[in-house]
């Protein structure tokens, strides 16, 4: 091989790296600047959570549909498929609402 083959082969592979790892981090979903509310989380929004997938956050939306909102972070653990150990991953990253003032 010739140095202007080499030089032609080294270049179409760097751009070939540069055009896959770009491709890779637009597929890559960024996480949710903010809490996610469970009481008004869409299907979407619940699967951004950690260990959420589609039917899990089904069962969430099925279960607030029908027992009413969630009053507390700890009672999304009454969902089948969410224990503990899921829970600890998620509870910094939900919420129930804005925090009311005790009367």
């Amino acid at each position: 091989m010739t140095i202007k083959t080499n030089k032609a082969l080294a270049l179409g592979l760097a751009a070939a790296f540069l055009f896959a790892s770009l491709a890779w981090a637009q597929t890559q979903t960024a996480a949710p600047k903010g809490k996610v509310n469970i009481n008004t989380a869409t299907l979407s929004d619940l699967e951004s959570l950690p260990r959420i997938g589609p039917k899990v956050a089904q069962r969430i939306v099925d279960f607030r549909t029908k027992n009413g909102n969630f009053k507390r972070i700890e009672e999304l653990m009454k969902v089948q498929g969410i224990g503990e150990k899921i829970f600890e991953q998620l509870k910094d990253r939900i919420t129930v609402g804005p925090e009311t003032a005790a009367k």
